[in-house]
């Protein structure tokens, strides 16, 4: 029951997270700034969502998991609201930001609470289940950021997210109350820091940050230009680029649901290199190829190809540090989505110049790389 729940938090939470990518063009016109520029909502919110781990991993370890995502469950449907009435575009970025300090306490945390309470050799078959709920999310706000910014406005959508954000707090919040108090032992600033030196001390824990920062580098940064590549290239409008972003999310599912099979057929080595070698050549179609199909095509193989490598990836991550796994884990989040804001920006510079491609062509040669990487270290690191 509790895993069902924290999926509800969850799913609004990659909402959020993505469903600013297919606006970026309605919101560089409303605002009169270029599309590049209007990637600064996508920046503040990977940023501070990174950031904030590094709060939020010792404050769920110490007063509980649960109690720490429903408190950032309910700032969300606030923050979300306020987002829905910004004024100006440095007012949304703001608003943006908070959100993704907001958010910042869910996902990691409910990762670290299932490695917690799951053991390893069932571990990543349960996390793939909880993808599910983040990539229904995710494929929700990309579809519906690009619908509600083509019929309706952007602003009404972040109103319809507070509401999903809300729901999701109150029923979580019952669920939390019943269950008691759960109060681990104080941790002094001091401690904290000393405890994530320790924590950079292990090479295991060097390894997946290390791996993860390119991840984020290569792959969530050119992800969050995908909606803009298929209406200045692939001819969709607003709302078909991002409903061809269901498809990417379709894309993981598909590999989540197959989790088992996969993972019997090609161990974590195999879901690693072949999942860096798929998300390469979708980013290469995205980059060079044409027509709706094509596009379209390109989406999928993204999806199932980045959650092979990120499903492998995060598996490692909460196995890093199993006696601090709630400070590891948001360690790994916080890298993740700081390495993410900066591929955000440097790609959004290119866009600006019309080198899109040629990024998109250089992230797709380092995630072979990267799949490479991960695949003849991983065995070894667990």
């Amino acid at each position: 029951m509790t895993l069902w729940l924290i999926a509800l938090a969850a799913f609004g939470s990659t909402a959020s997270m993505r469903i600013c990518d297919p606006m970026l063009i309605a919101l560089g016109r409303e605002f009169q700034v270029s599309t590049g520029d209007a990637s600064a909502v996508v920046s503040a919110f990977a940023i501070a969502y990174g950031v904030l781990q590094l709060f939020y991993g010792p404050l769920g370890d110490r007063i509980g998991k649960l109690r720490v995502i429903v408190m950032a469950t309910f700032a969300c449907a606030l923050f979300s609201a306020m987002t829905a009435m910004a004024s100006s575009l440095a007012w949304l970025v703001v608003c943006r930001a908070l959100m993704g300090a907001s958010a910042a306490g869910i996902v990691p945390l409910s990762i670290a609470w299932i490695g917690d309470q799951v053991a390893y050799e069932r571990r990543q078959e349960t996390l793939a289940r909880f993808s599910g709920a983040t990539l229904s999310g995710m494929m929700v706000g990309q579809w519906f950021g690009g619908f509600a910014a083509q019929n309706f406005g952007w602003r009404p959508a972040f109103l319809v997210l507070s509401g999903v954000f809300l729901l999701a707090a109150v029923v979580l919040y019952r669920h939390v109350r019943q269950a008691g108090p759960a109060i681990g032992a104080s941790v002094s600033v001091a401690d904290y820091f000393r405890n994530n030196r320790r924590l950079f001390d292990l090479p295991r824990v060097r390894w997946v940050l290390g791996v993860t920062a390119l991840e984020g580098l290569l792959a969530y940064g050119a992800l969050a230009f995908v909606p803009s590549r298929l209406v200045d290239s692939f001819h969709y409008s607003l709302s078909e680029a991002g409903a061809a972003m269901i498809l990417w999310g379709v894309g993981g599912l598909t590999y989540s649901q197959l989790a088992r099979r996969w993972l019997a057929l090609l161990g974590e080595r195999g879901l690693a290199l072949t999942g860096g070698i798929l998300l390469a050549v979708a980013l290469l179609t995205l980059a060079w190829g044409r027509g709706t199909a094509v596009g379209a095509g390109g989406c999928f193989l993204a999806g199932v190809g980045l959650y092979m490598l990120h499903n492998t990836v995060q598996t490692q991550a909460t196995q890093m540090a199993p006696e601090a796994r709630g400070a590891a884990v948001t360690l790994f989040a916080c890298v993740l989505f700081l390495s993410q804001s900066i591929g955000v920006w440097f790609i959004g510079t290119t866009l600006d110049h019309g080198s899109l491609a040629t990024s998109f062509t250089v992230c797709a040669a380092g995630l072979v790389l990267l799949g490479y990487w991960v695949s003849g270290n991983v065995r070894a690191r667990v």
